[in-house]
């Protein structure tokens, strides 16, 4: 007997998400399995940009079918995947006029402040715009952990003023968020002002930074002595 032909019904149920975009990345039947995968995203603060941009690529083809409260979503979820560009990556395949809406613009512009690291302004328009963030669970914690990772690039050692409104925190959060970043990221609280001494990289100590060209491999030094002699 032939093999049975499945239908994409059918199909979509007997393959994952992942295996979906391998597959047929371009097939308008699996829309509706990568916009429920993006609600999975949501709710199990799980993340895949490659299943994110090929629903949006579908969008393109199927304008008439765009679920603009799923691609808030996928931005959102792009955002807090910085200091990736997963946002502008994202940003592309949404057409223009999409982007002219109230929800977007403000997206746009607080992805330009988490850019260029302009936190306080980050936070006071991310709280105007709460309904967006207040039902992706981790979307706070995920940007602190990038304010962070900025901080880090940018600082030996950095104020508790800065950090304070860097993170968006203040009083006992705030300790409990230095004192957690103690135990696992090797920060250090000086006694005297309550700064905190960041670890050591080759972006906050220069002279960390490897020089490739002044490290010569041995075995080209073994090659240069024959020549010599």
């Amino acid at each position: 007997m032939g093999r049975e032909i499945q239908s994409p019904q059918e199909q979509s149920e007997s393959y994952t998400v992942e295996q979906l975009v391998a597959v047929n990345p371009f097939n308008p039947e699996i829309l509706p399995d990568l916009e429920n995968y993006v609600n999975e995203q949501v709710t199990s603060q799980t993340y895949s940009l490659e299943a994110n941009l090929c629903l949006l690529r579908l969008y393109q083809f199927e304008p008439e079918r765009m679920n603009t409260h799923i691609v808030a979503q996928i931005l959102v979820k792009a955002l807090m995947a910085m200091p990736t560009p997963d946002f502008s990556l994202c940003l592309f395949l949404i057409p223009e006029r999409v982007q002219m809406e109230e929800q977007f613009k403000a997206l746009i512009v607080l992805s330009h402040y988490l850019e260029t690291g302009r936190f306080q302004q980050f936070w006071d328009e991310a709280a105007k715009n709460s309904q967006i963030f207040e039902a992706v669970p981790g979307f706070e914690q995920a940007i602190q952990a990038y304010a962070s990772h900025l901080l880090s690039l940018s600082y030996q050692k950095v104020p508790r003023s800065v950090l304070a409104e860097a993170v968006n925190m203040d009083g006992a959060s705030l300790e409990k968020f230095i004192e957690h970043q103690v135990t696992n990221s090797g920060w250090i609280v000086e006694k005297e002002n309550g700064s905190i001494v960041l670890p050591q990289n080759e972006f906050n100590h220069p002279e960390l930074k490897k020089n490739t060209g002044e490290n010569v491999p041995l075995e080209h030094i073994a090659r240069i002595f024959p020549i010599l002699g």
